[in-house]
């Protein structure tokens, strides 16, 4: 980019910017009073990955109390969570640095190979889902890029946050580096410049990369940001041409239809003032981006197109979640579809709602939009009681349209771990932005960002 041009679109940004904070004054307030129920949620949410986990080797089951697999995504959130469990005194720092160290040395020593059964990975991947006790793939599943990024992410956060001249620390940074620089994105990349969403020993590459917005900015960014295999800047070039820019309800911004698309990658990256050169032409972040996906789903709630019982302005949520069945019923007249897990959303790109709404679609917005969001889980507290919001939080969905034994509707049984990894982090985020402050210490995330060509803000100083 040229000086000429990279001046306009500055010049731009800053004017857009005022003009953006002098129109929305009233949804931009930072200023929220902190509300002593995001203490309970945040301590009893923690307690699902401090509990649960298996001690032997740090896996984290994907759900509970249903027996199941574990989620490699779910242990990268749990390997950001300790750090903040230690912060809050949930635990103290030496049984953090156990479980983490359990952890990283784990899935160091896994088997990778390319073998479909007595593996855990392969080319420094991880199956999407693993044994609980082997830590070996889980049924046929695939070689996932997007959650081994995100467990990537976590131990990273823990390889920042033990930085202490200790053993135990200096393994656990050591660990995090090794799985990092092992991981080979460029063998990820089937058609470059983008990156295959995960592969089958069996059949090889799935046929889909990962291009346009969603979860998997994060992805991307430890992609070129590796110091071994790292993709090449066009591979960012080639994920943003795929945007979808466009209006939904009152709120232009980059659409993507399920909240955790706007929340996944914000876990880790601090993205306020800091552009790439997409951004830069709209004159907003990624973090005003998810701000206003946010704000469009609450009005989309609030209109209600579909009819849903208890929709409204503090009853919303939409992301990916369990559901109730996967069945068709007539109800009051009217043919209703209903999925079991699914991603539902609300965007200009398509709707795809059953009525199914998850807590953590609106609890791990807050940091965008704490004005709107405690009300709603505070409401979603108080009018669904322990049907929702148990020992462990809240249960990762309900249903008030679907006809049940209860008659304010379905509600699930299981917590998921994928869903309760957000909220715990993103209400830390928000009370003092701790695992922003931290990632922005790591000199991987910052050189995939400005080779993503972000700049400004805290990536300048």
């Amino acid at each position: 980019m040229n000086f000429i041009k990279r001046s306009v679109l500055v010049f731009s940004v800053i004017c857009v910017s005022l003009l953006q904070a002098c129109s929305n004054r009233d949804i931009n307030d930072n200023d929220v009073a902190w509300d002593p129920f995001l203490d309970e949620l945040q301590e009893r949410t923690f307690r699902y990955f401090w509990e649960f986990t298996n001690p032997d080797n740090g896996l984290v089951p994907d759900r509970w109390p249903t027996e199941s697999f574990s989620s490699i995504a779910a242990v990268g959130f749990g390997l950001t969570v300790y750090p903040i469990g230690v912060e809050r005194e949930f635990i103290t720092r030496d049984q953090a640095v156990d479980r983490v160290l359990t952890t990283l040395r784990f899935f160091w020593y896994g088997p990778q190979s390319d073998h479909p059964v007595e593996s855990m990975g392969y080319q420094g991947h991880f199956y999407h889902f693993v044994h609980m006790d082997s830590g070996l793939r889980y049924d046929k599943v695939e070689l996932s890029t997007i959650d081994t990024a995100l467990l990537i992410a976590g131990a990273l956060v823990s390889g920042e946050y033990f930085d202490r001249d200790t053993p135990g620390e200096k393994t656990i940074r050591e660990y995090a580096d090794s799985l990092y620089r092992r991981v080979d994105w460029q063998w990820a990349q089937n058609n470059p410049p983008a990156i295959s969403l995960g592969w089958h020993p069996e059949t090889g590459f799935l046929p889909y990369d990962y291009r346009g917005y969603s979860e998997a900015m994060i992805l991307y960014i430890l992609a070129l940001g590796s110091p071994t295999f790292p993709v090449e800047p066009e591979a960012w070039d080639e994920w943003v041409s795929h945007y979808v820019w466009g209006d939904f309800y009152g709120y232009e911004h980059v659409n993507f239809g399920p909240l955790f698309g706007h929340q996944y990658s914000h876990l880790w990256v601090d993205f306020r003032e800091i552009y790439d050169e997409y951004m830069s032409e709209r004159g907003v972040d990624y973090f005003e981006n998810s701000r206003r996906a946010v704000y469009s789903q609450r009005e989309y709630a609030i209109d209600n197109p579909g009819r849903w019982r208890d929709y409204g302005e503090n009853i919303w949520g939409l992301t990916a979640c369990d559901g109730p069945a996967d069945t068709v019923l007539f109800i009051d007249g009217e043919e209703r579809k209903f999925d079991r897990y699914w991603a539902r959303g609300a965007s200009v790109k398509a709707i795809r709602d059953d009525g199914t709404i998850a807590p953590t679609a609106a609890a791990a917005s807050l940091p965008f939009a704490p004005e709107i969001v405690i009300p709603v889980i505070k409401e979603m507290k108080d009018r669904y009681g322990e049907r929702l919001y148990t020992e462990y939080g809240f249960l990762d969905a309900f249903n008030p349209t679907f006809p049940a034994d209860d008659e304010m509707g379905w509600f699930n049984v299981d917590y998921l771990g994928i869903d309760q990894g957000p909220i715990i982090i993103m209400i830390e985020n928000h009370r003092n932005n701790f695992v922003w402050e931290i990632m922005k210490n790591n000199e991987y995330i910052r050189t995939g960002l400005r080779r993503a060509g972000f700049s400004g803000g805290w990536l300048d100083e």
